[in-house]
């Protein structure tokens, strides 16, 4: 089932919306079972079951985050999504820790059958923090 570039985009605002609302289980549900997550640090994780487990901590965890959607294309012929986004959180980076900070990203995502199939995450080397540049040190769980 190939999803319509309306479809698409109507999925990714709802799929949004449980990172907005800091539901790890509404965002995994948007997975097939054998999604591939890799995230900015290179970690990998194969399957819903242990993209949430990887998740669930990071959600607990840093429950003050935002992601922002900053730009989107859609192409519907490859079922595949480029989202530009910023997130915004308490800094983790050593001497910033907990102060407002906005990291960068874009994710590249393939759908197949109505669902996340591989997610793909590429981040900015350096972050803003009070709106000065930082170079990223610290990795997301």
């Amino acid at each position: 089932m190939k999803l319509s570039r309306d479809e698409l985009i109507r999925f990714m605002t709802d799929w949004n919306q449980g990172w907005e609302d800091h539901d790890v289980d509404a965002v995994v549900e948007g997975f097939t079972d054998d999604v591939v997550f890799v995230n900015w640090t290179g970690g990998r994780a194969v399957g819903k079951d242990k993209v949430r487990a990887a998740w669930a901590p990071w959600f607990a965890q840093h429950g003050g985050f935002r992601f922002k959607a900053e730009d989107m294309f859609v192409d519907e012929e490859t079922q595949q999504v480029l989202y530009r986004w910023a997130l915004h959180w308490p800094s983790p980076e050593p001497g910033h820790q907990g102060r407002p900070e906005i990291r960068r990203g874009v994710d590249v995502i393939t759908f197949r059958d109505g669902k996340i199939c591989q997610k793909l995450t590429y981040c900015q080397t350096t972050v803003e923090i009070d709106g000065e540049r930082v170079k990223l040190t610290a990795g997301a769980e």
